[in-house]
Order: C-alpha cells, then structure tokens, then sequence
C-alpha cells in the first residue's frame, strides 16, 4: 500500500464511492458520487471493482503528491490536468510516475472524478467509504479534502514508467448536458407543469444536499406541515416557490409540497450544472423514464465491454 499527499485540496474534493443503500430508514443519506456512473467509468479505465472509492471534484481540482507509480484515470467534466507540467486527457487510462498530479479548473460542467487502481483506502461505515459532508463521517474524516491530507492508496499492479503513459483510446462522455431538458415525472400537485413552462438557473446556493433553483417564484399553497419520505431526484417546492432537486446528500424525510421526481438517468446531468447555467424541464411518464434507465443501462453495459477489451490489449487485466 503506498500513498498520496495532498498539497492542495481544491474547491471541494471527497472521497466517494456508490453511496450507501438500506440506511434512509435510520434517516442515513446515500451519499455516494453525484454522478455513479462517472465513477463507474472512472474504477473500470483502472481494472477496479464498481464500488471502489475515487475522489470527486467539484469547479476546481487538488494537486496531490504521488509517492509511487500509479495508474489513474478522469472522468466527468473535462478538466485541465498536469503532471510535472506534462498536460494529461481525460476519459482514458494513465499511467503516471511518481511526481505531482496537478488538478485544475473544469472548462464544462461542474464535477470529476479521479480513479486510482487499488482504489483509495479509507474506514468502510455501515458498507460504504463515502463521505457524507451533512453527517459528517465517512471518507476522511467526513470532511473536504485539506491542505496535508494523506490519502492511502490500495495495492496494485502498476508499470514503472519514467514520463506519463497516456492510452491512445479514450470513452466519449459527450459532455452535451447543457443544452438538454432535465426530464421528470411530473406529481399530482397543482403547480407540477408550471415548473416545464419557464427555464431556471442553477443558484449559487447548490450543494451535494440539492439543485437549488432560481426563477419566477411557483405559487406554493400545498404539502407545507407533515414531513413524509423523500427521495435522491425529489423535485420540492419550499414555500418561496423556488424548487429544490434532492441530490446524494438529501435528507430522508421533508414536508415541502412535491412537484414530481426526476427521471433516474438524468440526474447525472445536474450534478453537472454550474452556478448561473439555465436549465429546463420536460415531463415524461414512468414508463418512459423507466425506458430510458434501461437504455442508459444497456449503453453502459456496452462501454464496459469496450473498456474490458481494451485493458486486455494494454495490460492484460
């Protein structure tokens, strides 16, 4: 086992994984990464099992400190990237010397996540290695990355190489999400359609709890009073009529009024939103955004296919 320093911590990075599942009945967010399939992606570019704990960056990337050859890989938003000054892609596997990993802003979309071969070795809590930053466990310290951090790095197989081994193939993200209405399905609320009749603004006021949305204020008058189960997706309307998307870090319970749930394959996409993006909503039936979590599904299956093949060819695992 060797590991990495931290040298800067960047905006905000933690360590995440796929969250933790079967707690919310004990009022436990899932937390996990803003994005699992990014960090899917990420665990398979470097021959990891899924749920292997990677780091997620938000705006602005660390610089960390690498004491022994590793074997690493970006997903998500397109971010500058450096090794020694050598500037490194994304999307692909690397294999990076010892030497400093220098992590810098994002030119699209909102979050990364760095994936290291072995994986980041930290406390597994109630079956999970993610940092929850409301409960504050979990991942280091359950907190933020700081400034003299040390992050222990799992074992590995990893070639020593004097200079950065870049692969020639790369997975096409396609970071289009701008452009694209968020679907949901829409609740029985009176005002649930009026939140697809106007675009909103992502607020500055956005976390990992949720998408705080900015615009012409909804009339509220509803499902104010009695908290009932909430869920990662929940599309709430406080009482200023400026909706709210529950993200990883949601709570368990609110009694704000509900306008609908969003679609499960596009919630990806708002942990992309930066502050100040404009953002649209469409409605979809269940049938539909079932259809379309399947298909997302089969899309991914495929690439980890291509993922396989090609760590064949370059590693032989």
């Amino acid at each position: 086992m060797t590991s990495w320093d931290v040298l800067s911590p960047g905006l905000q990075t933690t360590v995440q994984d796929l969250g933790r599942d079967g707690w919310r009945h004990l009022g436990i967010a899932r937390a996990g990464a803003l994005d699992p399939l990014a960090l899917t992606l990420a665990n398979r570019l470097v021959s990891n099992e899924d749920e292997s704990a990677a780091l997620e960056i938000t705006l602005h990337g660390p610089t960390l400190r690498l004491h022994a050859p590793a074997r690493v890989a970006l997903t998500g938003a397109a971010i500058e990237a450096h090794w020694n000054g050598i500037a490194l892609p994304t999307g692909r596997p690397l294999v990076l010397p010892p030497g400093d990993l220098k992590l810098g802003g994002m030119r699209h979309g909102a979050r990364s996540w760095l994936a290291v071969a072995g994986g980041f070795e930290v406390p597994v809590i109630m079956g999970s290695r993610s940092t929850d930053l409301r409960g504050c466990f979990g991942g280091l310290d359950g907190r933020a990355l700081r400034a003299g951090d040390r992050l222990a790095v799992g074992n590995s197989v990893t070639p020593a190489v004097d200079a950065p081994w870049i692969a020639k193939w790369w997975i096409d993200e396609r970071n289009t999400w701008q452009d694209l209405p968020i679907r949901f399905v829409a609740s029985s609320h009176s005002n649930a359609s009026a939140l697809a009749a106007q675009s909103w603004t992502a607020s500055v006021r956005c976390d990992r709890q949720g998408l705080r949305l900015e615009g012409p204020a909804l009339p509220c008058s509803e499902g104010n009073g009695v908290s009932e189960p909430v869920a990662v997706g929940t599309v709430q309307l406080p009482p200023d009529g400026q909706p709210i998307v529950l993200l990883a870090d949601a709570q368990t319970v609110g009694g704000y009024a509900r306008l609908g749930y969003v679609a499960s394959c596009d919630l990806p996409r708002l942990a992309q939103l930066r502050p100040g993006t404009k953002v649209h909503f469409i409605a979809i039936t269940m049938e539909e955004a079932h259809r379309l979590a399947q298909e997302q599904r089969q899309q991914h299956a495929r690439t980890a296919i291509a993922i396989r093949q090609r760590l064949q060819q370059d590693f032989g695992a």
